[in-house]
């Protein structure tokens, strides 16, 4: 606690008296932002995305802190008592909170019903706002007394006249203190529901302390007159339209921080943070230096000016806030520290000079609304209420429509519009007016896209959530991007994103009905909906994504949208807990785990909500992105799979060092695999393209991509932390190797395989010796395959890259002469040879020959050569 928040409450106070109101408005502060926190956690669960569940939960405080400072406001302004008001405040906060512990996961699956599986967007923010305020609604009105009756306990000890800024500011310093220990410590170790225990806790000690340490009663005030003359229904109004203004810029500027910053539960955080502390000394400030003004209209107005004049400054440094974040990290390195050092650098930039006069204002408001016969609840619940509509406002309907850049200028001209009249015509009014005006005209949108050279973008539309980018390289490659962050996929990765559709769907032995939770590009989904005996659904939450989808569907698939696959904007986890449909095959996309929401697509109830979407015989697939993953967090999320199939299995999509992708297997029935079905179902396909087109040649090439087994796998995971819905483990651990990756993909991978192991009678049913020595073989080759490329460098031509490659390559090939991704480079590179020094390619190709007779390539290519003019 700052020592000037004690000086600025009047010396009649004894020292316990002095310090009482300001610990406890610190320990309420602190408890009420830990709140926030954690019931963004839990609402995110049902609403889908983080930043849904901000902008809610958001409305919801703010919603309900209005309806409490108005409702219960005047009541604590005429009692005797007001500390009593304020422990049954406190009290009935955590009783509400501890109620919540036991209805939030009954109440949360009530609203996915009532939400469906495929709602409109009216229909699904209307849930999502109402549904949320109603939760938490007994809760934050009681909050909403807390300060009023606080402010009501020490109102008789200032002489010069009532002042909320010393409170106010020791509850928002509470405030940053709560988002930070929760964020980097709380719900780490202790996760949601011990970490809303401490709150829980903090409250009922604030009601035990405020009784014991304050007086119980005081002389009564004349009850203040709410509405008492125009001057006082100008100051309502521009406490109200404060509230909105501010929290708006709070909401614009964090979305946009969202395309240059991770985009972490620590990015949240961080940004929340900063602008607590600035709204806290602004509020001491105004108590310390401007309380004494004598002209306070004049001071408004001044205020509101530089409010206007700090919005322009923080949303000018949005459009160097790229270039600002790479300045630092390059020169104070990169690690996780500095990682998140610099998004608080960006967020200063952005929240600081604007907070601190927000606080100032606020202060200076409430003082003249008090003068003017208004209360503080009354003044409190009015800007609280403004604040509860921007989310909606700024966040859902304006930002999507306009663009942030207008949206941002347009909060700016807010502020100067409630100047008076008067002052329109100076200087401190037409300054800031004319460079939004220059801003408006000549600044380029506030989108961060990376383009490369020669590049171009295709597409960009701003969402309600996230903004989705289309952009095209010099060579033709498209990628989809989500936030300028996060890379969804590209036109040119169909081998490996058909995999991930194949490998998965032709494990089961005759599949009708396929569900993809996340549709990316659209390319996964489309290739097994290129399956004339497959009904596919494909489930994305993004609508901005499910129409970029449809740039690559065109590209790649010639135009053709096959009336087999159906694409529903939906969130998964919503998706799988309320649907009643039941698939053959589940495939759940390679989600970023560090990004905002997925980490709740990775917990034991999200596997079990889709083993119970799965037919009696379905089977079901994880991707995981092993090139954004550490080990550590990787076993957590290994760890809460086998909860949910004990008899889970592991396999990759490829055989890619750089961009590796691990699959979890489980099966409802945890059953094995059956070769002769599975044999069948690859020679009887109905794909127009074969899957020996995709690498998928034989039941060796499906069944040699398994890695793990259920033993492999419970040692991997040994007594990792289990990731679940209360304990969020990997959305706080996986943000980690975003900032500071401390390890190559290629590197992880190695060290992955050197921890797993896996044997034939674990995952396919009773075969013959020979075929299980031969899958055995094929493990191993892939195995030295993989450790023999990450000796690799690229090579100018094909004779050095031939040096390179062609003994580890054949010795990959004598481990096991089935395994076709050692054969297939040798024999294109033999080809290629053949012109440029024709014995060594003969030499290669009969090699190839000796060792794998069973094809016939290598003996055609000897065949063409040996015919081929000299």
């Amino acid at each position: 606690m700052p020592t000037y928040l004690s000086q600025l409450l009047p010396a009649p106070l004894d020292v316990n008296s002095r310090w009482s109101p300001l610990l406890l408005m610190t320990a309420s502060g602190f408890a009420g932002l830990g709140y926030q926190i954690v019931w963004t956690q839990q609402c995110a669960l049902w609403l889908g995305h983080e930043s849904a569940a901000v902008l809610a939960v958001v409305t919801a405080f703010f919603g309900g802190l209005g309806l409490g400072a108005l409702a219960i406001g005047p009541r604590i302004e005429r009692s005797r008592h007001p500390v009593r008001w304020y422990a049954a405040a406190e009290v009935v906060v955590a009783l509400w909170s501890l109620l919540l512990a036991l209805l939030m996961s009954p109440f949360s699956g009530w609203l996915l019903d009532l939400t469906g599986t495929q709602p409109s967007p009216v229909w699904q923010w209307t849930v999502a706002f109402c549904g949320t305020f109603v939760l938490l609604l007994p809760a934050t009105a009681a909050m909403g007394a807390t300060l009023p009756a606080m402010e009501r306990v020490t109102a008789r000890l200032h002489s010069e006249g009532r002042s909320i800024a010393a409170l106010y500011a020791a509850n928002t310093c509470g405030a940053v203190i709560g988002v930070l220990a929760a964020a980097f410590w709380l719900l780490p170790e202790l996760g949601l529901a011990r970490t809303a225990a401490i709150c829980i806790a903090l409250n009922l000690l604030c009601a035990g302390v405020a009784l014991a340490a304050l007086p119980h009663s005081i002389e009564t005030i004349q009850h203040p007159i709410q509405f008492a003359s125009s001057a006082g229904r100008g100051l309502q109004a521009r406490l109200a339209f404060t509230g909105l203004l501010g929290i708006g810029y709070e909401v614009l500027v964090v979305r946009v921080l969202s395309q240059v910053s991770e985009d972490t539960v620590y990015t949240f955080a961080m940004l929340l943070a900063v602008y607590l502390v600035g709204s806290a000394l602004g509020a001491a400030a105004y108590q310390r230096w401007l309380s004494r003004f004598g002209d306070r209209e004049k001071l408004t107005d001044r205020l509101l000016c530089a409010l206007a004049a700090t919005c322009l400054l923080g949303t000018a440094s949005l459009w160097a806030s790229e270039r600002f974040k790479a300045v630092l990290l390059e020169s104070m390195g990169t690690n996780v520290m500095t990682g998140i050092g610099a998004e608080a650098a960006l967020a200063l930039a952005a929240f600081g000079l604007p907070t601190l006069v927000m606080g100032a204002l606020f202060s200076l408001l409430c003082a003249r609304a008090s003068t003017s016969g208004i209360s503080f609840g009354c003044s409190l619940g009015l800007n609280t209420l403004g604040a509860a509509l921007a989310p909606l406002l700024f966040g859902v309907w304006l930002t999507p429509l306009l663009g942030a850049k207008s949206v941002l200028l347009s909060i700016a001209g807010g502020y100067l519009m409630l100047t008076a009249k008067p002052s329109w015509l100076k200087p401190m009014v037409w300054l800031p007016a004319g460079l939004a005006s220059a801003l408006a005209v000549w600044a380029p949108p506030l989108t961060f896209v990376d383009v490369p050279a020669g590049g171009h973008i295709v597409s960009y539309r701003e969402g309600a959530m996230a903004a989705v980018s289309v952009v095209e390289d010099a060579n033709g490659v498209a990628r989809l991007r989500i936030n300028n962050r996060q890379q969804e996929g590209s036109s040119s990765s169909l081998l490996v994103d058909a995999r991930q559709a194949l490998l998965p769907v032709l494990l089961h032995p005759a599949p009708q009905r396929v569900l993809f939770l996340g549709l990316g590009t659209g390319m996964t989904a489309s290739s097994a909906a290129e399956d004339p005996s497959l009904q596919v659904d494909a489930v994305e939450l993004l609508p901005e994504v499910i129409e970029a989808s449809q740039y690559f569907r065109q590209r790649v698939f010639a135009g053709e949208a096959s009336s087999r696959m159906h694409t529903m904007k939906a969130d998964a986890r919503r998706y799988v807990r309320s649907s009643r449909q039941h698939y053959d095959v589940i495939v759940s996309d390679n989600f970023h785990p560090a990004r905002s929401g997925s980490g709740s697509l990775y917990t034991v109830e999200h596997f079990q909500a889709v083993r119970g979407r799965l037919a009696d015989d379905g089977v079901f697939c994880q991707w995981l992105p092993l090139h954004q993953l550490d080990l550590g967090t990787l076993r957590s999320i290994v760890q809460s799979f086998i909860a949910a199939y004990p008899a889970g299995s592991a396999m990759f999509a490829s055989n890619s060092l750089e961009t590796p992708v691990l699959g979890l297997i489980g099966r409802k029935d945890d059953a094995a695999f059956n070769v002769e079905s599975t044999h069948d179902r690859l020679a009887q396909t109905a794909l127009p393209r074969s899957p020996a087109d995709f690498g998928i040649e034989d039941e060796f090439a499906l069944f040699g991509s398994f890695v793990a087994g259920p033993k492999a796998l419970a040692r991997f995971a040994g007594n990792a932390a289990t990731n679940t819905d209360d304990h969020p483990v990997v959305a706080y651990r996986a943000p980690r190797i975003t900032y500071a990756p401390e390890s190559l993909p290629r590197d992880r991978l190695i060290a992955l395989l050197h921890e797993l192991s896996i044997e034939p009678a674990e995952i396919v049913a009773k075969t013959d010796v020979d075929w299980q020595r031969r899958l055995i073989a094929y493990w191993a080759a892939r195995n030295r395959y993989l450790e023999a490329g990450k000796d690799v460098h690229p090579a100018a031509n094909v004779r050095d890259m031939l040096a390179q490659v062609r003994e580890p390559l054949l010795s990959v090939l004598r481990i096991s002469p089935d395994f076709r991704p050692a054969y297939d480079p040798l024999l294109r590179m033999a080809l290629a040879f053949a012109d440029m020094d024709a014995v060594a390619a003969r030499s290669l190709l009969t090699e190839l020959a000796r060792i794998q007779p069973r094809r016939s390539e290598a003996e055609l290519a000897l065949s063409q050569i040996a015919g081929a003019p000299s």
